[in-house]
């Protein structure tokens, strides 16, 4: 592994000098957005938004929005509302959330709202319907908007006062990121998937390494991966605080979104001899699966030590927006078929969209988990966060697909969350305890 700084200058949007060099992609991406030829780390450009997302934080951007004296969004088919993290409404405040929304989505006129009944997770919602294309400038009201960088685009979370400036004029004031290139050799084993891969990476580059930086993957082992793959990656890149996670665009890319973008691609690359401020070198060959141990995603352990130690659980969580596509789904079923959840254990299988709880109807999936005692739910964001279900007690266990395991993520502080690949915790649910898929695959 090695490392190098690139330097950076501060300057303002048109006014910024017209620097020469090579570019990285997210360098690339922001030139382009901001209408120069070249932007470095530190400047400040006004990029223009191609595409803009809000969830239920979204409901927070109206008061805002109307005390700018805004009168109609720039572009209402540049603008998704998903409801999506309490779905349908568990409380009175998520519900006040969701009629402030469809409210406000009925005034202005914006046409692309999923709403309860026709959902999903917001960033696969946008992933399935070609919402965001390479080269795009995309946000959210969502810290893992980084997913959608799997498209070749620049996609950052944003806050609602950022996004509600964003619904008025259509751009946003941005730094131009350091990169961090994570060039990754090798293939990946028997039970061993990208879910693996981005917890070695998060172990590597630890929770704070990419703070406001952007994560640009690189390497045949990338080039490997399938789009699904390629959104578990980028997505967890928000774990190592990156203000953007991407994959350069190829073939796989342009077919995935061939017959959805819903606007024009324009494919934008790094230069080969761009200058970055840290090279991650990871080798996955002979890698085995990955476990993120309480009470943070970068304490990444191999499997077999936890499994050594006879890690019991209480709950099982297949779900998020980070593992829950129907790749996902169909690999944990191969181990599940046939089998049961271990006593004492709550499995909770939540799909990341209405269409892929549609497929796994078809495919018989929901009834191949719910005959082996799982409880299979509708499309929400649900346990991952601790919303409407799914919730620990302070003394519980929970092996999960999702993101993030911070104290106080899924119910109680005390409770211990382990986050690791679709396979692994349909064996563990078999088991009762945490569980190497390698075993029976």
């Amino acid at each position: 592994m090695s490392a190098k700084t690139s330097s950076a200058s501060a300057s303002h949007g048109e006014h910024a000098p017209e620097p020469s060099g090579a570019q990285t992609l997210a360098q690339k991406i922001l030139s382009r957005a901001s209408g120069l030829s070249h932007v470095v780390p530190g400047q400040i450009v006004d990029g223009a938004v191609d595409l803009a997302m809000c969830h239920e934080q979204g409901a927070q951007a109206v008061l805002p929005f109307h005390q700018m004296e805004a009168k109609k969004v720039w572009d209402v088919d540049r603008v998704v509302v998903a409801i999506d993290h309490w779905v349908p409404a568990s409380t009175e405040g998520a519900a006040q959330l969701h009629q402030i929304l469809r409210h406000f989505a009925q005034e202005q006129g914006l046409k692309h709202f999923y709403d309860v009944g026709n959902h999903g997770i917001c960033h696969q919602i946008l992933a399935e319907h070609g919402w965001v294309v390479p080269g795009d400038l995309a946000v959210g009201t969502d810290s893992h908007t980084n997913m959608l960088g799997a498209m070749g685009a620049f996609a950052v979370g944003i806050g609602p006062t950022e996004y509600a400036a964003v619904l008025a004029l259509g751009k946003i004031w941005l730094k131009v990121p350091t990169t961090i290139q994570v060039d990754v050799k090798g293939t990946l084993g028997k039970g061993v998937y990208a879910k693996d891969l981005v917890l070695r990476t998060i172990k590597e580059v630890r929770c704070d390494g990419a703070r406001y930086k952007a994560v640009e993957f690189a390497g045949p082992t990338i080039s490997r991966l399938t789009m699904s793959e390629r959104f578990t990656v980028c997505n967890m890149t928000t774990e190592m605080g990156a203000k953007a996670g991407m994959v350069p665009p190829d073939e796989r890319t342009f077919e995935f979104l061939r017959s959805i973008a819903k606007h024009p691609m324009h494919p934008l690359y790094p230069d080969k001899d761009a200058t970055y401020e840290r090279k991650v070198e990871i080798d996955v060959d002979g890698m085995e699966p990955q476990v993120a141990c309480p009470a943070s995603p970068d304490n990444v352990r191999p499997i077999s030590e936890l499994v050594r130690e006879h890690v019991k659980v209480g709950q099982v969580f297949l779900g998020s927006c980070t593992n829950a596509r129907m790749d996902d789904l169909r690999e944990a079923a191969r181990i599940f078929k046939g089998e049961k959840v271990a006593p004492h254990v709550r499995f909770i299988v939540s799909p990341a969209s209405t269409s892929i709880y549609k497929q796994c109807l078809k495919e018989g999936l929901i009834e191949l988990f719910t005959d082996g005692g799982a409880v299979f739910t509708n499309s929400s964001c649900s346990a991952c966060f601790g919303g409407n279900m799914g919730i620990l007690a302070p003394d519980e266990a929970c092996a999960s697909t999702s993101n993030r395991n911070f104290p106080g993520r899924m119910g109680a502080k005390e409770a211990r969350i382990y986050l690791m690949s679709p396979a692994a915790v349909a064996l563990t649910a078999i088991r009762g305890e945490i569980s190497d898929p390698r075993e029976v695959l």
